[in-house]
Order: C-alpha cells, then structure tokens, then sequence
C-alpha cells in the first residue's frame, strides 16, 4: 500500500447526502477480482446514458475536473453495502481524498485499507470548499496528513484521525504489512510449535 502524506490539488464538488456504494460502482461492474479497473465505472449510472456515452452534464464529465484529486461530498458517504469496489473505483479514477461531513464506517474502513484518506469536517466547512470549487475550478486544496489541516486559499481546517490509523497510512501498511512487520515473532512461535501439530507455514514456503 502507498504511503499518504500531503495530498495537493484540484477539488469536484458532488454535494450530495447518502451517496450509496451502488452508486459509486454499480453492482454490474463488480466481476473484475484486481483493485485497478474501476475508474471509468465510477458514477457509472449518473456520467453516461443509455446508449453508453457520456453526459456532459455530469460533474466529472467537465473537462476542467479530470485531473481533480480530492472529491468534495455530502453526509453519509459510502453507505449501502460493505463493497471495498467503492474505494478503489475511486482511487482509481486519480481521487486521493474523499472530504465529507460523514462517512458510513465500512465504508472509511475501507479507505484506509487503500490508501484512500476519508476526511470528516464541519457541515459548514464542507460547503464552503464545494462553493469555492464550483467557483473557481482551478482552486487547489492542501490536505497535510501529519499536521491534520486542510487548507486552500481563504480556508483552513482541522480533522481528527485515530492515531493507528494514521501510523498506518503514514507509513503505507495495510493488514498484511502489519503482520509481516512480526515476521520473527511469527517464525519463533512457528518453531517452537511441537512436531506432532500441523504447521502454520504453507508447504511451497518450508525449507
């Protein structure tokens, strides 16, 4: 997993409350197993029409957004079903923040997990950020994960992150890395195991 440290550029503003994972990436799209693929899917049912092309009228569609990195949201964000698809099709459409009044919790659980920084603020201070993105498409916003402040021009905020968690992030270590990060823990209980109990280590990584 890549490590997240300060996060600079363009805002979308889709300021809108209950954006379901359905939504996000439609259950249609799910059949792929890797995490890269899902960008073009991303708001699938809002950005293109029947006959498949895409709507110019959908925010992500304008040219002046396709290089935006933080997406800028309303309340309650990733609810529906726990789908780890949502946040990679976001990621994968060159988001590296999600900044939102709230978040369903599986939902940010799972931007965690891939490097994709959920970030709660103030009802008020997610609408200024969004008018000021509909205002001026060119308007970058900062997000500095060690100090925990966003800031753009005129604006500045704070957000809380539990403190694990922003080791983890920091440091680019999803589950497996933490538990890799025990290797001579794990090989000292692996030996000390008596011979007669099945061995933890899979066959083709004995020697």
């Amino acid at each position: 997993m890549k490590s997240v440290s300060t996060i600079s550029g363009t805002m979308v503003p889709l300021l809108v409350n209950n954006l379901d994972t359905d939504q996000i990436i439609p259950k249609n799209f799910l059949k792929r197993v890797e995490r890269s693929g899902f960008g073009p899917f991303l708001f699938h049912e809002w950005a293109y029409d029947e006959e498949g092309e895409e709507k110019p009228d959908f925010i992500l569609n304008h040219p002046d957004y396709q290089t935006a990195k933080v997406l800028v949201t309303g309340e309650n964000f990733g609810s529906g079903s726990s789908r780890e698809h949502a946040p990679w099709a976001i990621s994968d459409r060159g988001f590296e923040a999600v900044i939102a009044p709230s978040f369903a919790d599986i939902f940010r659980n799972n931007c965690y997990k891939n490097a994709l920084l959920p970030i709660e603020l103030r009802p008020d201070e997610v609408a200024a950020l969004g008018a000021m993105a509909t205002a001026n498409h060119a308007a970058v916003v900062t997000i500095d994960l060690e100090n925990q402040t966003v800031l753009s021009d005129g604006f500045a905020a704070t957000f809380d992150i539990d403190p694990f968690v922003k080791h983890c992030l920091q440091n680019g270590l999803d589950d497996i890395a933490l538990t890799l990060a025990h290797g001579e823990e794990v090989s000292a209980f692996e030996a000390s195991r008596p011979l007669f109990k099945p061995s933890l280590i899979p066959a083709q990584d004995r020697r």
